[in-house]
């Protein structure tokens, strides 16, 4: 919204957005699942931000709770002495968060900490190793990160960065990330706002905008620095994302034992109005269509003389390593080939065997003898965005000379 927009309506933004909290989610809205229009995502900062005895009340008991409450994380035990040490903790916690379950982190959290206790462990690692310990989480750019990040750190004097603005300066570390770290390991006082701490916010100021919509969520931000406890930091951080991924979750909230929910206005409303639901709120964001990609991959085994007696015990692989950028950026595949889409056998051969002789100077006859030549099948894979279906074929083949 314009400031010339904002000024024009701003006597009746307060109406507009009374009207928008009471108003009842309609049996078609919740059947179909509506999402929010665009001018319902727009929010006044006003109608956002606490009252002081607010703020002052959510922190105490939001902080007792968490005291109380807490789950056991081994990144949560570090020693509080060694800012810096509890830092590349964090970060690294953090970072193996993103996209992936707590309950699956832990084991890899704990065997990362055991092989690279430090930053500057880290930084004398390689890539290839750092690629391996991370195998089984996925989203391979994020250790790519935490490695180059560590290196840069050290060239830069091995200090960690203690505030948000020289932590942004590390590689894939963004504003929450930042404020993570600022906050739990060096006292910053600033907020930190993810998926969690989003839903929070919005039911307890009973918000139906669209989750990612850019303005709202810059409006959260600026809710969750005014709620943010000046003499615990870190500790409240983490209890407000604690609370959005123990009780106030998407779906099945435990209202009941929620430490604020005499704060929480979704709450209130669904109690004067059966037909809402605490959540409704926010609304359900608009999901991203999945691309579909097709991609023809050949295993390549190559024997040492044509009359092995079984294929694998004395047999080489051909893997090639991706490019630095994109997708999978530097990690070892067997060879692969996009495809337009759907494709027949033939079709994929001569893809493949393009790719073989262009690339490694593998032709049929010429070169090499076809032992055995299978089409095992094909599979989907998901990535964030993309539905990727692969066909996979076995190739044995045994050179000449």
């Amino acid at each position: 919204m314009s400031d010339g927009e904002k000024n024009e309506n701003e006597e009746n933004v307060k109406k507009k957005t009374d009207f928008r909290r009471k108003k009842k989610p309609t049996t078609e809205r919740k059947r179909r699942g509506r999402s929010p229009s665009k001018s319902e995502a727009v929010v006044d900062i006003e109608d956002i931000m606490f009252s002081i005895d607010n703020v002052q009340t959510i922190r105490a008991s939001l902080l007792d709770w968490y005291d109380r409450s807490r789950r056991d994380l081994p990144w949560r035990s570090l020693d509080k002495g060694e800012p810096e040490t509890r830092a590349y903790g964090v970060w690294v916690s953090e970072i193996m968060l993103q996209q992936t379950r707590v309950q699956t982190v832990v084991q890899f959290y704990n065997r990362w900490m055991l092989k690279w206790p430090t930053v500057q462990h880290l930084s004398r690692a390689s890539l290839e190793e750092v690629n391996e310990m991370w195998a089984g989480l996925g989203y391979y750019r994020r250790a790519r990160f935490l490695f180059e990040g560590a290196k840069m750190i050290v060239k830069e004097g091995g200090r960690f960065p203690k505030t948000v603005s020289s932590l942004r300066k590390i590689p894939g570390i963004g504003e929450y990330t930042a404020g993570a770290i600022a906050s739990i390991a060096f006292g910053e006082v600033v907020p930190v706002v993810d998926g969690n701490v989003i839903r929070v916010i919005a039911r307890l100021k009973a918000i139906s905008g669209n989750p990612k919509d850019p303005k709202l969520i810059k409006q959260v931000w600026k809710a969750a620095a005014q709620l943010v406890d000046p003499s615990r930091p870190g500790d409240f951080n983490q209890a407000l994302m604690e609370l959005g991924a123990t009780l106030c979750t998407p779906t099945n909230p435990s209202c009941s034992t929620c430490p604020v929910f005499d704060h929480c206005e979704a709450l209130s409303i669904s109690k004067r109005d059966s037909s809402v639901l605490v959540t409704d709120y926010p609304a359900k964001g608009i999901k991203t269509k999945q691309r579909h990609d097709y991609s023809a991959v050949c295993v390549v085994e190559i024997l040492e003389s044509q009359g092995t007696s079984e294929l694998g015990q004395s047999s080489r692989f051909l893997l090639v390593k991706r490019p630095d950028e994109g997708l999978l950026a530097g990690l070892w595949e067997f060879p692969s080939v996009s495809l337009d889409g759907e494709a027949d056998l033939t079709t994929r051969r001569e893809s493949i065997d393009s790719l073989l002789s262009k690339n490694f100077g593998l032709e049929p006859k010429k070169n090499f003898e076809i032992v055995n030549r299978e089409d095992v099948g094909d599979f989907i894979h998901v990535f964030t965005h993309i539905r990727l279906k692969i066909y996979v074929e076995h190739l044995v083949l045994c050179l000449k000379g």
